[in-house]
């Protein structure tokens, strides 16, 4: 079991959130815990996090006079996601923020009495967590889910569209992190409709993402889809890094991919779903039941496109996919 307790500064603040903070005179403390899957040093995590934050504050809930946050990252370690779920609700929080589909999972094995906002994770009703979208759901687990079965064969649709020459088209996850069942049949159903040739790659770590992309880039005509997961993310250097090296086009679920220097991105904007958390955390503390509020599908989508990585692939972006994008990288 780990003991070890990871707090951060509020809003990028220097003093650090209180072990004990006290609640003014006649104010009740209220306790939430939050279990994220990725890595508190990444500046993506950190936005998300500090989103959420912002949120609650312009709810009223201020940290050290009416709130109290126990924060921990699972740092995409299943064992260590899993001690700390258990931790974590050993604390008896009044509510617990948490994403994904690995931290959600554990959090359901080990309380089905504290409530449960999902800030985001891929498929909730295909990992078990809940039956149905958009209803009411059934226990104490709610929030949002980031994304459709049919993004999958969008995703591939895309990345024929800026990589005409598409022969064989990989689609890489982490099965301990993502299950491939969300957007496996969309991919080879639009597979079938371009005639590419359908790859599944799963990796765990470093060494085999740079595998698969060297494999994928011996035959002409590869290209790489990168499924959502946490895993990815916080791997997302050596990904952009081994598809640049062996001239893979790829196209990824989430923008700061793009930003980082993949060809291209398309998927639902990670951040706000954080904010529209907040919204169901502070109703939640204030009586409402998980159950009263049904779990929602993103509302915003963004395409990222990086002219320059096209320009090294030797590709060139479509006026078709230039008019879509919300951001251009030159």
């Amino acid at each position: 079991m780990m003991r070890r307790r990871d707090f951060i500064t509020l809003l990028g603040g220097a003093a650090a959130w209180p072990l004990a903070a006290r609640a003014q005179q006649g104010e009740k403390m209220r306790r939430v815990g939050v279990l994220l899957g990725g890595d508190e040093n990444d500046p993506v995590w950190k936005l998300r996090l500090s989103t959420f934050t912002q949120a609650l504050a312009g709810f009223g809930w201020t940290v050290g006079r009416n709130l109290r946050i126990d924060l921990q990252w699972g740092r995409d370690d299943i064992n260590r996601i899993r001690a700390l779920a258990q931790e974590l609700v050993g604390l008896q929080p009044d509510i617990i923020l948490t994403n994904g589909t690995p931290a959600t999972a554990a959090l359901q094995r080990e309380t089905q009495a504290i409530p449960i906002v999902i800030a985001h994770m891929g498929d909730p009703v295909a990992g078990g967590i809940v039956p149905r979208l958009n209803d009411e759901p059934v226990g104490n687990i709610t929030g949002f889910a980031s994304w459709e079965p049919a993004m999958g064969g969008k995703w591939l649709e895309l990345l024929s569209e800026i990589a005409p020459g598409l022969k064989r088209a990989a689609i890489m996850f982490n099965p301990d992190t993502a299950p491939v069942s969300t957007f496996r049949p969309s991919f080879e159903t639009a597979a079938a409709a371009l005639k590419v040739v359908p790859i599944i790659a799963p990796v765990h770590g470093d060494v085999d993402i740079e595998t698969a992309i060297i494999a994928l880039s011996r035959e002409p005509g590869a290209g790489l889809v990168v499924m959502p997961d946490g895993f990815v993310t916080s791997h997302r250097a050596p990904i952009i890094l081994a598809a640049a090296r062996s001239n893979v086009p790829a196209v990824y679920f989430e923008s700061p991919f793009a930003r980082d220097g993949g060809l291209l991105s398309y998927g639902a904007d990670r951040v706000d779903p954080f904010r529209r958390a907040a919204s169901y955390v502070d109703r939640i503390l204030r009586g409402a039941k998980p159950a009263e509020l049904p779990v929602q599908l993103p509302t915003k989508f963004e395409m990222v496109v990086n002219v320059k990585t096209a320009k090294a692939l030797g590709l060139t972006v479509p006026q078709s996919i230039l008019l879509r994008a919300d951001e251009v990288i030159e």
